[in-house]
């Protein structure tokens, strides 16, 4: 009953006295595959499936921040998954939960008490139609709230990164767009994020 409890208050859109409250950031459909990282145990660091055999290789990292923008945000999950160079989402054939859909090359951390994360996997290519620009997906769970979506990585030099579709970006989180970096062969991918910036009902 205890456990049930708790998974209801911080899990599901109700609070403790059993009254419907407004999820944090809306809808999200398929922010769930957050809690599927099974068993493992999360860290601040996560290397992607892919990484070793897949070029650009690309670091993704930065700091996750309380919404004052300043104060380091501790035992943060962020979940991210992308498209592989053909710039499909690859399935092995044996995804269950929403990994039939994302795919296998997703990761999971969560943050140190400073506030610190770190993805290793590489670069994405555009959808095969071209209709969207290289992207890579990021969900954000913080303790005593529920799942939501931040805007995606997106990068500086994609050509399909129009001023139009810039334009249509909500900087959830703050804004997601990157000039990745050559270092020692990698691509060096810095963001910081800032939890409820832009995010509706956030309290």
């Amino acid at each position: 009953m205890i456990q049930c409890l708790i998974f209801c208050c911080i899990f599901l859109s109700v609070n403790c006295s059993g009254q419907s409250r407004n999820l944090v950031g809306g809808g999200c459909e398929g922010c769930e595959a957050i809690f599927e990282f099974g068993k493992k145990t999360l860290a601040p660091v996560d290397t992607l499936p892919g990484f070793e055999p897949n070029e650009p290789k690309l670091k993704l990292f930065g700091t996750v921040f309380q919404k004052d923008g300043k104060t380091p945000a501790g035992d943060v999950i962020l979940y991210i998954y992308h498209t592989d160079r053909t710039g499909i989402y690859p399935k092995k054939g044996t995804e269950t939960g929403w990994a039939k859909r994302h795919g296998y090359l997703r990761g999971w951390i969560k943050t140190d008490q400073s506030g610190r994360y770190t993805f290793y996997t590489f670069r994405p290519a555009a959808y095969p139609d071209r209709s969207e620009p290289e992207h890579i997906h990021l969900t954000v769970k913080e303790p005593g709230k529920n799942e939501y979506y931040l805007d995606d990585y997106l990068f500086e030099d994609d050509a399909i990164l129009t001023d139009q579709k810039r334009k249509l970006l909500g900087n959830r989180g703050g804004s997601g767009i990157g000039n990745p970096q050559l270092e020692n062969g990698m691509l060096t991918f810095h963001r910081d994020i800032i939890l409820g910036l832009n995010i509706p009902d956030y309290e």
